[in-house]
């Protein structure tokens, strides 16, 4: 038995620090003094995705260590602004890749997994029958912007305007810097389930165009419950990006919310009870030592480590 994805911790961001491994593990070596350095040991195992901010440098059997463990590791900006890189760790089976190249391959079956992506943000009954994507995008805009509008007269703000704009950071409000640097962070929590469970973070149903397009698709459906209220509610804070992060990582293991990601993942992905060996699938977010097989286009698989000569 391996360890579950949605028994992991959510994430750890660090920056002005050095990953090393020792005898012991991996840790994070923290200059506190001219002539004193501290080691902070990390819980590799346990965590589902290491943020890598400004001045930090790791060593390779750091990132070894790491890799075997499954945990996957994004090169951020300061502050987890922005999201360079991403090693993924190693992953035992194709099968949840192979259901969403299923999915994404097909024009009908692309847009039934985005109907329900929105119809999972705001409820079956608020969606009008036979929705078309552009319906459907038109209503997401009016749902947020109700939120916005809401939150904001709860926090006594004014009226609200979401603005993300990277070349100047600085200029923006609390919100919008608690809320910039909260969907960053989850982004790195989804992108950590994506590769656990051996799926392409590039293949998007709802976006496209980038190697992030599956990251952003199951990020949305948490925003409203997970980093926009925090957001509003850092609005007199005087860090609110760094309180965002330690506000959201409290929050992430209070909702539970990394087992309801590879639920959720899966669920859109393969929404019938069974798994493809026809046998329930009690255990989804469990990695499972299959067997690497052969793809035959009769029989669909085959067992590998035979020999088929006549």
């Amino acid at each position: 038995m391996l360890p579950r994805v949605a028994d992991s911790l959510s994430f750890l961001y660090l920056d002005m620090v050095r990953i090393v491994q020792d005898d012991t593990g991996v840790c994070a070596q923290i200059q506190a003094a001219p002539d004193r350095t501290d080691l902070v040991y990390l819980p590799t195992a346990a965590l589902s995705c290491l943020l890598l901010g400004p001045g930090v440098s790791i060593t390779t059997p750091a990132l070894a260590t790491l890799a075997r463990h499954g945990t996957s590791v994004v090169c951020t900006g300061a502050g987890a602004v922005r999201a360079y890189a991403g090693i993924l760790p190693d992953t035992l089976t194709t099968r949840w890749l192979e259901h969403q190249v299923h999915q994404w391959s097909d024009p009908q079956r692309r847009l039934d997994v985005a109907t329900r992506m929105y119809a999972r943000r705001f409820g079956t009954d608020d969606l009008p029958s036979g929705p078309t994507l552009d319906q459907l995008r038109g209503l997401e805009g009016q749902r947020m912007k109700a939120l916005y509008r809401l939150l904001a007269q709860q926090h006594g703000i004014g009226r609200f305007r979401r603005n993300y704009n990277p070349d100047s950071w600085s200029d923006q409000d609390p919100v919008n810097l608690a809320l910039s640097s909260a969907n960053t962070c989850l982004y790195g929590v989804v992108h950590a389930a994506l590769l656990a469970l051996g799926c392409s973070p590039a293949l998007g149903f709802v976006h496209t165009g980038t190697q992030h397009a599956f990251v952003y698709d199951i990020a949305d459906l948490y925003k409203a419950k997970a980093t926009i209220p925090l957001a509003f509610s850092l609005h007199q804070s005087t860090n609110p990006e760094q309180d965002a992060r330690r506000r959201l990582r409290d929050n992430l293991r209070l909702l539970k919310l990394l087992p309801a990601i590879v639920r959720d993942i899966q669920d859109l992905l393969d929404p019938s009870p069974t798994s493809t060996t026809g046998e329930p699938d009690d255990q989804p977010d469990r990695h499972d030592a299959h067997m690497v097989r052969l793809w035959d286009p009769v029989a669909g698989v085959l067992p590998a480590g035979v020999n088929y000569g006549q």
